[in-house]
This record gives structure tokens, C-alpha cells and sequence, in this order.
């Protein structure tokens, strides 16, 4: 990161605020600042309390004369400020309670009660392009709140997992930077390109990224848009539902500070365990001999003998890789501020963090550099609001994250996998310098004879990667309230404008490799010669990396209308929106090209008596992936609901049933992602004027270029569309809220390639067409109960439970005679296909009598089923196997209790119905890796040596097929042999916090002090042992983080 970029934006954060800030103060000391000189203030002593008698501690006391003067109540719910008794309003607020003004009229000393507002909390709705009252709300909208997604973590993206209903959630890698968590909203609808959810932080289109690297403490409210009525107004962007993040902005008042600081250890929540190396060798030899009896074996009896592990010896080396690799855990940080406040001419919200998160991976003594993965963020946020008039006022957004990223060359990922993919009793990883070599400034890492093998550690520490990648947002907004014209209508104008740069480069050495070339087992003494002297250097050379900008103007317009009369109440709201984006550094031409979008929606509201409710939404946008004729859609939706609580006929329930509502939505809602990001325009053609050729005349002199169409155009391609149903009932009695949720969807013209085409059509390739359908439903239920035992103790438990189930309802695929079961349709756009294994070969007279199946195979081997009876095991016998990939339930509960200054905070996170398959050729022990340069061969893991078919262990279920050093054929095809339960029930979070009493830390200066631990990731439950079942197939991926965390907040 440039750090003139960092002083920059800081600089004008500052300015800005200071400006206007001075600007409120000023006014304070002009008349209003006189006349409250004018009065005599004196001490105002008094207490706040609620219905029950209870003081309230933290309630907001101002003057309403002046609300940047003020004070908060103690633990008892008493305060003290200077007023005038003759003239002052007290402004009493707190969270959860009718703010009260009370009159002083001469008094120095007063007692307030405030009411409880049960619905204040839910009053205001966050909806598309504004708010709504939340009991209008018709379409399926949950927020959640901005508390729970601060976990010990940089990426945000992993606290959403069991948290609310409607997303599915799950995170396959915990290596720092690229341990985004994989999210979809009511599960995946489609087997099209794009199935992720639109992602909308003040409203600007966002990554998932983007997201994970937001700030939890500068949010304001989490929305997510599940249903039609939710999303309509997004139209071409609203099929896969929409996460809408809004950032916080000041308020009047005086001037808060707030201060977060944690330390956290991380941890690998499991490792895979390996067998030992004596163990390794016998089965090595075993592995071969198994497959051909008078192959020579690799490693002798003498060698087997005298290996001892842990013994650390030179030539009879047990390498430990992932010890020598990686440590057992490692220290990150987070820092976070923020400042915020404000007067009658503006309000200001800025906020400051950095983390620091860095890998499990060891750094060489020998080395002038650091190979771990230290991966810093910077982030500024600066949010003003400028009230130029009494009805103008301006919004200034500014926010900026910097990351500087320094780690080892290849991702840690893949350094996981060469430790699973690296012998284990070849060489030592490094030679000790001895008499001979003690001048030699490079590593003298070990290989064999002749330097052909993997050594993991020497590829890890030969060099390093660096990497910059800066975001820069800003936001201009205009706010005009129209009254003048009529009552409640309101124009608001933003103009936003992004830009991500990304720079990156590596730096590494050629490492020297040395053999043992002589060992005296008398004396013990050894000598290592050199077996690359040409080919290793000592220098850091120098590689550009990938270079990327991406430029985005979002100029957007909303016009809006509110007003009641009488028991009715109207709105309407109509929004255009234009979106040029610009990516010149993609290196495919279509990728490069600038692309736009445009488009106007709207939402008209009634309400009848706080009782009936109509909404209809539309969204009219144009995409230039489609030709002209195509290009734009429309995307309406309409709702209704029913505030049973409110009809007169309820009162009589109204005090144990506080709340009963119906809401029913329909909508059509569309996705214009139907293809890759390198096949934009698909209904053109791709010709290439120089594919191959023919050559022709005298001796072949003469040549032409060849023509080839590697797509063929299609001008009727248009919107993947899904037309959404839900049905809702919201009700709150006896402390509990309730809402249940059933809703459908069916997606139609989903891009495929077709099929049916006849190849006497003479086409070269595929043409792509809108003809896939797919159908889906489910519920979402949340469940939560909250309650103050005492004045002292507070209980809150919680629930949530998402099942989302899609099947094909047509694919365009192979004609099938017999085999019905090799259709998709009626099955999940995730479902797997593959063979039934009905376990391992007996014998070799068992192979002889079964139907023919894969390659060259025998005794031990996986026996696959004959599905349609023909003699021979192939494509044809595949069936639905398994859960999809994604899981299809996803639920989560959790509570929280406090007391006194005490709280305890856990959340359970679990998922069901999904399976995975362990990945045979990369699993299987002793195999090399054909995609590597350098010769490989895979660890040994515990699970396999504790149970495989062997001559002594004729064993038709055991866990793993004959051993071999090649890949067998039979065996790698998907089937149900290596297909695993990906159910789990995970501990996600547990925090104890103490908060010190307000009458305490008042003494210091300080509003606020809490004190808290955390733990994530403490335990999981599955029936799948072997590492965390999270990870699912992807068990050789950088391992998930179990992380210990302490932390404090200060506020003042």
C-alpha cells in the first residue's frame, strides 16, 4: 500500500468533518448560545425509571435546547447535568422505551418514567431504496443484527453460518485472504453460471469479498431479500436474492468515541493424522508388491530396520513435513475507532481499523525474508450528512480498505498439499552445515540422486509474493424534501464511483539441492555434494505479477411519496439506475469490454387502518448481454398482508398475543449472469480467421487460413427468470416471536448447450439456448424468546432452521432406451451421479463372475453394480447417489444471558442433507502427482493404514481398496464407495463479557467499558472423522481455524 495514499484519505476524512462540525458548534455560540447565558444553571439531579419501578441505567439525557449538552444514567438509572430549571426540556431516550421530553418548570430534582415501546426495535424496515414501517412489510425480508456478526475474525463472511433463516452457508478454507465463507440465499435454484446472492453495502454492488473485509462495528443494519416482493425492485439483479448492508451515520450530539482492541491465537480446528514412517515404507513395498509380485520393492528391509522416527538421522531421514512446515498456531489483531456525533448542521460517522492476520506456516533462520502468509487491512470509513437547508441535505460517503498482503509463493492451500503429496524418508528436508559447506551462505536443502523430487519445505521458503489491493468508494448524495409542492414527497440523487486496483510480484531463489554422497556408519560421518550447481542461485530474482483496474459509476434517482389520510396510507417510490463498468486490464477481449446496465423500478404502498396491505413492486432493466430485441425485461411483483393483532375483534388475545400477521407475496424476478464472464454476448458469433489452414499447389507453397466457429450466435438468448411465491406468519406471545415462512420458486430459461441438435447439422460446437427449467421450495422458521427475569438478569434464546430443496424440471440431455434413472429430472441441480459399490472383490474368482468393468483390475478392487443388467459396468449404470453437494437444511440456536454486568453468548451453527466424496487419486497413498514437474508421492493417512483390503485382510467393507502406487481405474470412478455424510453441528461461537458498572467507569471519563473472550470453531459433530467435515472433499485445503480471542471496547 502506498502510504500517501493512506495519509490522503485520512486527511480528507478529517477536513471534512472538522469543517462541518466547527460549522454546528459555531452556530451553538451565536443566539442560542446568549440566550441560554441569560438563565442561571444550576445542578439537575434525578432518575430515570421504568414501569416496574427499576431504575434505567444508559438512558440518554439531553436538553432539548441544546442536544450536544447531555448526560447518561448510572447503574441505578440516576443522572446529573447542568440546566436551567425555568426554561430546559430534559430529552430522555433509551433503546427499547418512548422517548419522553419533560419540562423542568423550576425543578432541580425529578424523577422520570419511561414507557416500554415493544415495537420501537421493529418500527423502521430496511427495504430496496429506502425503509418501510416494518408491520406494512409484505415481503420476506430478515435483518440480523450488526452484534452478531462481530466474531474474532477479519472476514465477516464467516459469522453469517446458523445466524438467521434463509441463508446457507458454509466456508471451505480458514488460510488468511482466501477464507471467504460460501453463502446462498435459500439455497441454489439454478444449475445456470450464477447463483450467488446480489451483495448491496449502501446500496452499492459489492463482492463477496468486499463483504467479508467490511467492519462489523460500522454496520448499521444486515437485511436479507429473499422473496419476489424483496427483490423486484433489483429486477435483472434480484433472482438469487439480495444482502442488503447499510453503514452507520451520526447523530446530533456530543462528540463519542468508541474503541475495539483484540488479540486472538489461531489454530487448526483438525489435522489429518498420517502413519508413522516404518509404517509408511513396509506399506509402500506392499503397494507394489500386491499389483506385480516380482516388481522390485522400494525400500529394503535394512533400510525399514533401521529407520527410527523421530531420530532426526541423515540417512535414514523421517520427515515430518507438516511439523517442519507449520506451526501450531499463530497471533492476529484487530484494532478498531470510531468517532461520531454532530450538531443542527451536520452529523459525521468515521471509523478507522486494522487488522493483522498471519498463517501457520515456519520461516528459515537463513533467509532475509518472511514466507508466512501476513496478510494487513487498513480500512477508513467517513459517512457526513450536511443539512445546507431545512429541506436540502447532502450526503458525503467515503471509505477506503487497503490490503497488503506478504506470504509465500504458491497459497498456503497448496503448500497443504505438497506436505500431503511429499516422501516422507527420501532425504532430510535441509542438510546441517558442516566443516565443509560452513561458508556457504545459501540453505542446503536435501533431495535425491538425482534432484528430481518434491521437496515441500525447500518450496516454500525459496521466495516470497506481495500483493497490494486498494478500494476506493465515494458517494455523493442530495436529498430534496419537495413539501412545497405536496406533502411527503421527497427526490434523492447519488452519484457513487469505485475503484479496485489490485499489484502484485514475487521474488525467489533456485534452490541448490544436495544428496548424501558417502556415510562412514562406523564414525557416522557423511558428505553431501551439491547436485544443481548450475541451476540454483542465491539471489532473489525479480516476476511482475497480475496487474488489474476496475472502474464503476453508479448514478442513481429516487422520487418518492408518503402521506395518510385518515386510516389510509399511500407511498409510492420510483428509482433509475445506470451502471457503467469498466475492467481494461482482463486479459480476454470480452472481459476487457466496458459493460453497462440501466434501468428504472418502482414500489406503490396502501395500507388501510395499520390493518390491510397491498404492495406492488416492478423492475424495467436493459442488459447489453442480450440483442436488441431482448434486452430489456420486465420484473413485477405484487404482496398483501393482514395485521390480525390490530382488527378490534383481537383485542380480548391482544395481551398474550401481541402480534399476528398473514403475508403472501408472488413475483417475477430476473438474473442476466447466464454465462461465463469471457462469454458476455453470446448472441454473437465466435470465428476465429486463423484456426489451422490448408496448404496447396507446387510442392505446397501456397496456404490459407482456416476458418473455425467456436460459438454459434443465438439472438433469442435472453433472462434466466424466476417467478417466487411465500407465505408468512409472523406472531409474538408470551416472549416469543415467531415467524414461519413456506415458499416456492420456478426458474425458467436457465442457459444450456443443446442436446437434441442432430450432428448432420454440421455443427462444430454446441448452441447455447434459454431452455433449462428448474423448481424448487422450502421454510424458513425463526424462533427467538426474550425476557428480564429480574432487574439483574436478562435471558434471550434463539432459533433458526432453513430447508431449501430445487429439482430439474427440464434438461435438455441424452435420449435413454432403458435407463430411466440416468434423467435429472425430479433431481436437485446438485444431485451426483455415480455407481453403487457393493464393496470390494473377494477373490479373483468373484472378478471372473461379475459383469466387466473399468481398466485392469482384481481381488480388492471396488465391485460396482450392473444397474441395467447388460454384462458391462459403464455410463450407463450411474444412478442418483447421495444428498446434493450443497446442503439442502441449515439451521442454527443459541442464547444469550446476562447479569448484572456478566453476559455469556453462545451459537450452535449445523447442516444436513449433503454429501461429498473423498478424491481417490488424491487420497491414495504413494501415488504421484502427474501435474507436477517435480516427482511426488501422497502420504500415508492413518485411516487408510488402519483399514484396507490386503491377502491377510479379505475384508469386503474395509476402508480403502487394494493398495497401489498408480492410479487403478476401477476404483477413481464417483460412486458410493468414498461418498461421506457432510451433516455436522458445530459449536460456532461462544463469548463471556463483564460490562463495568456505569458508576465506575463515569469516574474515569468513560460511558462504556467491556471487557470480553471469545472462541469460534470449538467442536464439531459428525459422523466423518477424519478431518473437519466442513471441508468436505476438500480434506488437503488449508484447515479451518479454531481461534481463542480477547478483546476490549471503550467508549467515551
Amino acid at each position: 500500500m502506498k502510504i500517501e495514499k493512506f495519509y490522503l484519505f485520512l486527511l480528507a476524512c478529517f477536513v471534512a468533518i472538522g469543517a462541518y462540525s466547527q460549522d454546528g458548534q459555531q452556530k451553538m455560540t451565536g443566539d442560542e448560545k446568549s440566550q441560554q447565558q441569560s438563565d442561571a444553571k444550576v445542578k439537575i439531579t434525578g432518575q430515570v425509571f421504568d414501569e416496574s419501578g427499576e431504575g434505567i441505567p444508559g438512558a440518554n439525557v439531553t436538553l432539548k435546547s441544546n442536544p450536544t449538552s447531555g448526560t447518561v444514567t448510572d447503574l441505578d438509572g440516576k443522572f446529573i447535568l447542568m440546566a436551567s430549571p425555568q426554561k430546559d426540556v430534559l430529552v430522555v431516550s433509551f433503546i427499547g422505551y418512548n422517548t419522553q421530553e419533560f419540562p423542568l418548570k423550576g425543578k432541580t430534582n425529578v424523577t422520570i418514567q419511561l414507557s416500554q415501546n415493544v415495537n420501537e426495535l421493529d418500527a423502521v424496515e430496511i427495504v430496496a431504496f429506502g425503509t418501510q414501517k416494518k408491520e406494512s412489510v409484505i415481503g420476506s425480508i430478515t435483518t440480523l443484527s450488526p452484534k452478531s456478526l462481530r466474531v474474532p475474525s477479519s472476514n465477516m463472511t464467516t459469522a453469517l453460518a446458523g445466524q438467521v433463516a434463509g441463508i446457507i452457508s458454509y466456508q471451505t478454507s480458514g488460510e488468511p485472504g482466501a477464507d471467504d465463507a460460501s453463502f446462498f440465499v435459500r439455497g441454489i435454484a439454478s444449475f445456470g453460471f450464477n447463483t450467488s446472492p446480489l451483495i448491496l453495502i449502501d446500496n452499492i454492488e459489492s463482492t463477496s469479498t468486499d463483504l467479508g473485509r467490511l467492519n462489523p462495528d460500522d454496520i448499521e443494519s444486515f437485511s436479507i431479500m429473499k422473496d419476489a416482493m424483496a427483490t423486484a425492485l433489483y429486477g435483472s439483479r434480484g433472482a438469487n436474492g439480495v444482502v442488503l448492508v447499510k453503514t452507520k451515520e451520526g447523530e446530533r450530539g456530543k462528540t463519542k468515541f468508541d474503541v475495539r482492541i483484540e488479540g486472538s491465537n489461531s489454530r487448526p480446528t483438525s489435522n489429518i493424522e498420517l502413519a508413522d514412517p516404518v509404517t509408511y515404507m513396509k506399506l509402500h513395498n506392499e503397494a507394489i508388491l500386491t499389483r506385480d509380485p516380482s516388481a522390485p520393492v522400494m525400500y529394503s528391509d535394512d533400510k525399514i530396520d533401521r529407520t527410527v522416527p523421530g531420530s532426526g538421522s541423515i540417512i535414514y531421514p523421517t520427515n515430518d513435513w507438516r511439523r517442519q512446515l507449520m506451526k501450531n498456531s499463530t497471533w492476529n489483531g484487530r484494532a478498531n475507532m470510531s468517532i461520531s456525533g454532530g450538531g443542527n448542521s451536520a452529523t459525521y460517522y468515521v471509523s478507522l481499523r486494522y487488522t493483522k492476520d498471519q498463517g501457520l506456516l515456519n520461516v528459515d533462520g537463513k533467509n532475509n525474508f518472511n514466507n508466512n502468509i501476513n496478510l494487513q487491512t487498513y480500512q477508513m470509513r467517513a459517512n457526513v450528512n450536511i443539512n445546507v437547508t431545512k429541506t436540502t441535505k447532502v450526503r458525503v460517503n467515503l471509505s477506503g480498505i487497503f490490503d497488503t498482503y506478504e506470504g509465500p509463493i504458491y497459497s498456503g492451500s497448496d503448500i497443504y498439499k505438497m506436505v500431503m503429496k511429499s516422501n516422507p524418508v527420501l532425504f532430510p528436508a535441509v542438510y546441517p552445515t558442516d566443516e565443509q559447506h560452513k561458508y556457504i551462505k545459501h540453505i542446503l536443502f536435501g533431495n535425491s540422486d538425482d534432484g528430481s523430487y518434491l521437496n515441500p519445505y525447500a518450496e516454500m521458503v525459496k521466495g516470497y509474493k506481495e500483493y497490494e489491493n486498494t478500494t476506493l468508494l465515494a458517494t455523493l448524495g442530495v436529498t430534496q424534501d419537495l413539501n412545497f409542492i405536496t406533502k411527503g414527497l421527497k427526490f434523492e440523487g447519488f452519484f457513487n464511483v469505485s475503484r479496485k486496483s489490485y499489484y502484485g510480484q514475487t521474488r525467489q531463489y533456485k534452490p541448490y539441492y544436495y544428496a548424501l554422497s558417502s556415510y562412514d556408519f562406523m564414525t557416522e560421518k557423511y558428505s553431501i555434494e551439491n547436485i544443481n550447481p548450475d541451476s540454483g542461485t542465491e539471489y532473489l530474482d525479480f516476476s511482475p505479477g497480475d496487474k488489474t483496474v476496475n472502474n464503476v459509476m453508479t448514478i442513481e434517482t429516487r422520487t418518492s411519496y408518503n402521506q395518510t389520510f385518515g386510516d389510509h396510507s399511500v407511498g409510492g417510490l420510483i428509482v433509475t439506475q445506470y451502471i457503467d463498468s469498466k475492467n481494461p486490464n482482463y486479459k480476454t477481449l470480452q472481459e476487457s469490454l466496458p459493460s453497462r446496465n440501466m434501468g428504472v423500478s418502482g414500489r406503490f404502498t396502501y395500507a388501510y387502518s395499520d390493518r390491510y396491505f397491498t404492495e406492488f413492486n416492478f423492475g424495467y432493466n436493459a442488459s447489453e448481454r442480450f440483442d436488441k430485441k431482448h434486452r430489456w425485461g420486465f420484473f413485477p411483483s405484487v404482496g398483501g398482508g393482514w395485521m390480525i393483532s390490530n382488527e378490534p375483534f383481537f383485542q380480548p388475545l391482544s395481551s398474550k398475543i401481541t402480534k399476528l400477521k398473514l403475508r403472501a407475496s408472488y413475483g417475477l424476478v430476473g438474473n442476466d449472469k447466464i454465462g461465463r464472464v469471457d462469454e458476455r454476448f453470446l448472441y454473437l458469433s465466435n470465428v476465429n480467421m486463423n484456426a489451422g489452414g490448408a496448404s496447396f499447389g507446387y510442392e505446397n507453397k501456397y496456404s490459407r487460413p482456416g476458418v473455425n466457429v467456436s460459438r454459434y450466435a443465438n439472438p433469442a438468448i435472453g433472462w434466466e427468470k424466476s417467478r417466487k411465491a411465500n407465505f408468512a406468519l409472523e406472531a409474538s406471545f408470551y416472549g416469543f416471536d415467531l415467524i414461519a415462512e413456506y415458499f416456492t420458486e420456478h426458474r425458467t430459461d436457465i442457459l444450456q448447450k443443446r442436446a437434441s441438435i442432430p450432428s448432420v447439422m454440421g455443427y462444430q460446437e454446441a448452441v447455447y439456448a434459454n431452455i433449462g427449467e428448474t423448481k424448487g421450495h422450502g421454510v424458513d422458521l425463526d424462533l427467538k424468546y426474550q425476557k428480564n427475569l429480574n432487574k439483574n438478569a436478562f435471558l434471550i434464546v434463539r432459533g433458526n432452521l432453513t430447508y431449501a430443496h430445487s429439482e430439474y424440471l427440464k434438461y435438455e440431455d441424452n435420449t435413454y432406451d432403458k435407463e430411466w434413472w440416468k434423467y435429472k429430472i425430479g433431481y436437485s441441480p446438485n444431485q451426483q451421479w455415480g455407481y453403487i459399490a457393493e464393496g470390494l472383490f473377494i477373490d479373483d474368482a468373484e472378478v471372473a463372475n461379475s459383469p466387466v468393468q473399468f481398466g485392469n483390475y482384481k481381488a480388492g478392487d471396488i465391485k460396482y453394480r450392473d444397474m441395467n443388467g447388460d454384462g458391462v459396468i459403464n455410463s450407463l449404470d450411474q444412478v442418483p447417489i447421495g444428498h446434493p453437494t450443497s446442503p439442502e437444511i441449515n439451521y442454527g440456536f443459541g442464547s444469550t444471558f446476562s447479569y448484572k454486568g456478566f453476559d455469556i453468548n453462545f451459537q450452535f451453527h449445523g447442516s444436513a442433507q449433503s454429501s461429498f466424496w473423498i478424491d481417490y487419486d488424491k487420497m491414495s497413498p504413494f501415488f504421484k502427482d502427474s501435474k507436477m514437474s517435480q516427482k511426488t508421492n501422497n502420504q500415508l493417512v492413518k485411516f487408510i493404514a488402519n483399514s484396507y483390503w490386503s491377502e491377510s485382510n479379505r475384508n469386503r467393507y474395509a476402508t480403502w481398496p487394494r493398495l497401489s502406487t498408480t492410479s487403478v481405474a476401477n476404483n477413481k470412478e464417483l460412486s458410493t464407495w468414498f461418498m461421506r455424510d457432510g451433516s455436522f453441528l458445530r459449536l460456532k461461537l461462544v463469548e463471556l463479557g463483564y460490562t463495568v458498572p456505569q458508576k465506575i467507569v463515569s469516574k474515569w471519563g468513560l460511558s462504556n467499558l467491556r471487557l470480553y473472550m471469545s472462541s469460534t470453531n470449538l467442536f464439531v459433530l459428525s459422523k466423518f472423522k477424519d478431518w473437519d467435515v466442513e471441508l468436505a472433499g476438500n480434506g488437503l485445503n488449508y484447515p479451518l481455524q479454531r481461534v481463542f480471542n480477547i478483546g476490549v471496547n471503550v467508549s467515551f
